[in-house]
């Protein structure tokens, strides 16, 4: 284990990427090793990103009726999770809630709605609002997630002053089908493409806890990896009663340290995010989190209520890091003037096995499956699209 971790922190070190071997064996490490897993990681995020945090706050333009049937989300065609639903806010509605999470110390707002993509008057629409976001916000970050994008819209958003554009890859390109039957893995492929073309910080992630295997999550990972976009968010799903994964709970808090490790081994000088599902799955953990990724979402998701604003700002206070200023590039100097990355652009910038077999063959070793912590998905009820105060 020890000859593992120190090629996997020197490889990390130099940038180089290590085997699809290596990144199998950390996801089959055992219980007993998984803080010196969680160190080893550790020393390439401190390499690359100090004890920095970055802030990033989720504005949700458009709730649910989306006519895509991605088995994960509580917004597809065919849901029955009791979410908000609400068409689009207009600019001003939308820029008061970023200024919430602004205030609370998010450097990048993240602008979502659900749907296939954009038309092009929806592409106006999200333009106004992020002329809007800017004025207001002197600095901030603007990241655009609006779904498949066609040609020539992702450079509309750029000239609009969009810094990044958010599209997850979300699992492996053979288990694709069995997610999502009305786009394709290519398509998601294409649209992250298209906004590096236009100039845009490329934004692409995963999902675990899907029922996926180890080998799909190594799949994934080394897909992004190829693809090369500036910031990877890793997101744990949230199985909302009315999906057809509402059963699906595989993760325990000890599978999820794993996950975050390997991206950071494969993905070592990139913005790693802690996204959706940090508090349900990680829980008491998420402070250890912290020692693998460099930016985690503030306050609520999309549909669900992530736990208090305050109580993020005092979990990276007490687990010892600090918050990104907005003065403060993320990405690495040799990121960054590539061309790529948060603050590089003029004006700124969405399941544990042991053993050598596990190893060897890619496929962890069986365990007890974790029983269902309902009690913990909380259906947002507030901010965007309410009356209520949002969580910032």
């Amino acid at each position: 284990m020890d000859l593992l971790l120190n090629t996997l922190v020197d490889k990390g070190l130099r940038r180089e990427l290590p085997t699809r071997e290596e990144a199998l064996a950390v996801l089959a490490t055992s219980d007993d090793e998984l803080l010196d897993v969680v160190a080893a990681a550790g020393k390439v995020r401190r390499q690359w990103f100090g004890r920095r945090v970055k802030l990033n706050y989720l504005v949700n333009l458009k709730s649910g009726l989306c006519p895509e049937d991605c088995s994960y989300c509580s917004q597809r065609l065919g849901s029955k999770a009791e979410i908000l639903k609400y068409t689009w806010l207009k600019p001003d509605e939308a820029s008061k809630a970023a200024a919430a999470g602004v205030a609370g110390g998010a450097k990048r707002v993240c602008l979502v709605a659900s749907g296939r993509g954009p038309t092009d008057r929806d592409v106006d629409r999200v333009s106004q609002t992020i002329e809007a976001i800017k004025e207001q916000n002197e600095g901030v970050e603007v990241c655009a997630c609006l779904g498949l994008l066609s040609d020539g819209q992702a450079g509309r958003l750029r000239s609009a002053g969009a810094d990044a554009y958010n599209h997850n890859l979300n699992t492996s390109e053979g288990t694709y089908g069995g997610i999502t039957t009305t786009h394709t893995y290519a398509d998601r492929v294409e649209t992250v493409q298209q906004a590096q073309a236009a100039g845009l910080s490329a934004c692409s992630g995963l999902i675990a806890g899907m029922g996926e295997s180890d080998t799909d999550l190594a799949d994934v990972v080394f897909a992004l990896r190829e693809l090369d976009p500036d910031s990877v968010p890793v997101n744990f799903l949230i199985p909302f009663e009315g999906t057809p994964l509402a059963k699906e709970w595989n993760l325990t808090p000890q599978r999820c340290l794993r996950i975050l490790a390997m991206v950071r081994f494969v993905c070592p000088d990139v913005e790693v995010r802690l996204a959706g599902g940090r508090e349900v799955h990680l829980r008491s953990m998420q402070p250890l989190a912290l020692h693998l990724v460099n930016s985690i979402f503030l306050g609520d998701y999309l549909t669900s209520e992530g736990q208090a604003g305050q109580a993020d700002l005092d979990m990276i206070a007490d687990a010892g890091f600090e918050v990104e200023g907005a003065g403060t590039t993320t990405l690495p100097q040799h990121r960054a003037t590539a061309g790529g990355g948060c603050g590089s652009h003029d004006g700124g910038c969405a399941p544990c096995g042991d053993g050598d077999t596990a190893a060897s063959t890619g496929e962890s070793s069986p365990t007890e499956v974790p029983a269902a912590r309902t009690d913990l998905v909380a259906v947002r009820r507030r901010g965007a699209g309410t009356d209520l105060a949002p969580n910032a």
